[in-house]
């Protein structure tokens, strides 16, 4: 804790809070009496304590239950891994799609723009073995993923900048990587069944 304030009143509550955001800063405040209303309406997050006024349990985004007020500290960390599964999730499907295009879209116009037949560098069989191949592999991905989604991306208190460039390094990468091993695999598999 780098500060406080003692003996505050409502007004100096708000005025407090109000100052921070101005200053760039987004703010978290609980509290459980009627007094604290005001700022738990301000603030951005407002954690009412269970055990508080109904005034504090209106005024708040979120009643803690257990009227704890360190969970003010779990609810950031939980918040932050919301975000980062999201955007590892976000740019895993990104990295995925352009790949998975890049992939398939000259196998398929392989045969009406010949010039383009470099550019299958996967050498899928034939257009219909590379959609069916994206079709299967994009139903795969999907089941592949709720698991990440479910459980999220641990969390580490590391800084933005490390954090962006691990999650760009394994989803990113990871998701323009993943879609040609497994569209080949397919594509492989189904001419090896001739399925197509």
């Amino acid at each position: 804790m780098d500060d406080f304030i003692a003996q505050a009143t409502p007004e100096a509550k708000l005025k407090r809070i109000r100052s921070e955001q101005a200053a760039g800063h987004l703010v978290a405040m609980t509290g459980d009496g009627t007094n604290d209303a005001p700022a738990l309406a301000q603030a951005d997050v407002g954690v009412a304590m269970n055990t508080g006024t109904q005034a504090a349990r209106e005024a708040g985004n979120m009643v803690d239950l257990d009227s704890n007020p360190t969970k003010l500290i779990e609810i950031v960390e939980i918040g932050k891994q919301l975000l980062i599964t999201r955007g590892s999730l976000t740019t895993f499907s990104i990295a995925n799609d352009i790949a998975k295009y890049f992939a398939i879209i000259p196998a398929m116009l392989m045969a009406t723009f010949p010039a383009i037949a470099p550019l299958n560098i996967m050498h899928l069989q034939s257009p219909t073995s590379a959609i069916l191949s994206a079709i299967i592999f994009n139903a795969l991905i999907i089941i592949a993923l709720i698991p990440l989604a479910l459980r999220g991306v641990a969390y580490k208190p590391i800084g933005a900048l490390a954090m962006l460039q691990r999650n760009l390094l394994i989803y990113g990468l990871g998701g323009v990587i993943i879609p040609f091993i497994g569209i080949k695999a397919i594509d492989v598999v189904i001419t090896t069944l001739r399925l197509v």
